[in-house]
């Protein structure tokens, strides 16, 4: 490559890890400053934790919305308006959020953030995919998500300084900050010479008109289950989880930062290795590996200690980071004229499943009147399906990108 050509690849990665890395803090926040933002509009205990469900599947809803909206545009638009678009939403929809006062704006605009979160990931790996070289999308799309998982931990340390108010007020005025430095960036070459056809770009029905693509989509989706799994269920509520296990004051924003901490090792670790073994699935079931070994750890921890409970949700975040292995995977499936629609679309669809995975987590602990055991067997049903699908999935290593969708 050219070294303008060099600049121009590492511009757009270093932005679009600083912009996963805005997108991670506002997303993971409300996790974070769930109890003391419901606390302070007044709400029980009790209902802290059924509010805290409510307003995290209305997040998600947002995401789902989100994901399709953003995807088309990707496609139909280019990769950069989304970026521009989805950020400048999500932003403002945060500032807002440190306004509310009651549980009706606090869904509302949690849910416009859920929308506007919903594009950044996956609109900044495809571009950042169409401009290397296919060798080197794996590392850097590692490096991004590595990067970016970071904003978790940015969060935390902002709940402890400051008021959970101040803390979405931050998270909205870095989101306006990077889209000074979205100026700089490029659109992908592939996407410019697409805008010259005449094929259908971001038509999100074509997912549902052929059999083939259909199904090549939903193992996408399956594929990434057990992340949601593990960063919805058992991190968001590890303190109800720690009062079953019989650890006292377990503080579910410093689970959130140790998990998170972990997955940014995760993330680059599995895009490393994904590099070594020439492979997109051996690095993917290498790493649900791992996540199994420490689900069990979680699950078996009874009468154990505060630390160990963090060093475990630890070990399940370097396991969650195969998910910049399933994102890349999705981008990698799909023609240009869809990459943007997939890879937008796929990650916010896992991430909507969370209503789901929270009914089927109620559901079980109900029927086996057991939250712990309730808990395992949504995990043991969820790694299942996600292996499956895994296996049945078509690695994509190495793959050239320079293709449609007809």
């Amino acid at each position: 490559m050219q070294p303008k050509s060099n600049s121009l690849f590492q511009l757009a990665v270093i932005v679009s890890a600083l912009g996963f890395f805005v997108d991670v803090y506002d997303l993971l926040l409300f996790g974070i400053i769930r109890k003391p933002s419901l606390t302070d509009l007044g709400f029980s205990p009790g209902e802290i934790l059924t509010q805290g469900e409510f307003l995290i599947s209305i997040q998600m809803t947002g995401l789902v919305a989100g994901g399709i909206l953003w995807g088309i545009l990707g496609d139909k638009k280019g990769r950069l308006s989304v970026l521009f678009g989805s950020i400048l939403l999500y932003s403002i929809a945060n500032i807002l959020n440190g306004m509310v006062y009651n549980i009706t704006q606090y869904a509302v605009l949690r849910f416009i953030a859920g929308v506007g979160l919903a594009g950044e990931l996956g609109a900044g790996i495809t571009l950042v995919s169409e401009l290397l070289p296919k060798e080197k999308r794996g590392i850097a799309s590692a490096m991004i998500a590595s990067f970016g998982i970071l904003g978790a931990v940015t969060a935390f340390f902002m709940k402890e300084f400051f008021d959970w108010r101040m803390c979405y007020y931050i998270g909205g005025g870095l989101g306006i900050l990077l889209l000074l430095l979205r100026v700089s960036v490029h659109e992908s070459g592939l996407y410019k010479q697409l805008k010259t056809t005449e094929v259908q770009r971001g038509n999100f029905l074509m997912f549902f008109n052929n059999k083939e693509r259909f199904f090549r989509y939903m193992r996408c989706i399956l594929i990434g289950l057990p992340a949601w799994y593990i960063i919805g269920v058992l991190v968001t509520f590890s303190d109800e989880f720690g009062k079953e296990f019989g650890i006292a004051n377990i503080d579910p924003g410093k689970a959130i930062m140790f998990q998170y901490m972990a997955i940014a090792f995760g993330d680059l670790t599995v895009g490393l290795l994904s590099q070594r073994l020439k492979s997109r699935k051996k690095a993917l079931f290498i790493f649900y590996g791992v996540t199994i070994f420490f689900c069990i750890l979680y699950f078996i921890q009874s009468g154990g200690s505060t630390n160990t409970f963090y060093l475990i949700c630890a070990g399940l975040g370097y396991g969650t980071g195969f998910t910049v292995v399933y994102i890349t995977m999705s981008a990698e499936q799909f023609g240009t004229n869809l990459r943007a629609t997939a890879a937008i679309t796929i990650p916010n669809m896992v991430r909507g499943t969370l209503p789901l995975i929270l009914l089927l987590f109620k559901f079980m602990r109900s029927l086996f009147a057991s939250y712990i055991t309730g808990g395992w067997v949504t995990g043991l049903i969820l790694m299942i399906i996600a292996l499956i699908a895994a296996y049945y999935t078509e690695e994509t290593f190495g793959k050239d990108l320079n293709f449609v969708e007809v």
